[in-house]
């Protein structure tokens, strides 16, 4: 049975003014949360999420197929990393990914019970944060505040419709979806192949193209995505959270 073992609590970024919001953020394969704290702490210095709590975690090292089985962090095993989406969808890692699913559920719980609602929640990541992320945002039993996936695809695409509980909590929830046209590792295509499905099953997800932009981020996506984040969680300054949703 998998189960997912964590070895190190996640990086924590504390809100600079009344904690109203919170946004959970993943890396992607390989990585670790220290990877993203450069990001958050560059949105910090800009002073437009004061508001806002940042949580980074750290995936697991596990037996990546890919990887010769070598341990790396990860969220879920990969079989073939050629960027395309027939190699992606073959042999998924079902487990895992259920597991990780559970893992971020409970995060986002623990920020409920800890008095922000979940429309005060945006969950997000990279490349296998990102489809991560996805995963667990539509399958959530809660309506969060929105959804980013960078470099990403959705998991389990061949079942996904069946594994998402009803009623939908995040039909509507606003999920930005971004991409680079010269990725080699998830190729565009499957970039857009994902957001297609989730638009025809209805979902209301948009799907930003950059250009030039290979399996990373670049500064225009980034204000993009600090963007999205203050949209999605403007400040409330000293009024109640909960009035105000």
């Amino acid at each position: 049975m998998f189960v997912l073992c964590l070895s190190a609590s996640p990086i924590l970024f504390p809100a600079s003014a009344r904690h109203t919001a919170t946004v959970i953020f993943v890396h992607g394969l390989g990585d670790t949360g220290r990877g993203w704290a450069g990001t958050v702490e560059n949105w910090r210095r800009r002073q437009r999420l004061d508001e806002v709590k940042f949580i980074l975690p750290h995936a697991p090292a596990i037996p990546i197929t890919c990887n010769w089985g070598e341990k790396m962090p990860g969220w879920y095993d990969i079989h073939t990393l050629d960027g395309n989406a027939e190699s992606l969808s073959v042999n998924e890692d079902e487990a895992g990914i259920l597991v990780s699913q559970a893992y971020f559920h409970e995060l986002i719980q623990k920020e409920i019970d800890a008095g922000i609602p979940p429309e005060r929640i945006v969950l997000g990541g990279f490349s296998q944060g990102g489809a991560i992320s996805i995963f667990s945002g539509l399958t959530a039993k809660v309506k969060l505040g929105g959804i980013v996936a960078l470099s990403s695809y959705l998991l389990l695409s061949l079942k996904f419709a069946d594994l998402v509980p009803k009623p939908e909590f995040n039909k509507d929830t606003p999920i930005f979806m971004a991409h680079g046209d010269s990725d080699p590792v998830v190729h565009p295509e499957l970039g857009k192949k994902s957001y297609d499905l989730l638009k025809g099953l209805g979902y209301n997800a948009t799907l930003k193209i950059y250009k030039d932009m290979e399996h990373s981020a670049c500064p225009e996506e980034l204000d993009d995505v600090e963007a999205f984040l203050r949209e999605r969680l403007p400040a409330l300054g000293n009024s109640d959270a909960k009035s105000e949703l």
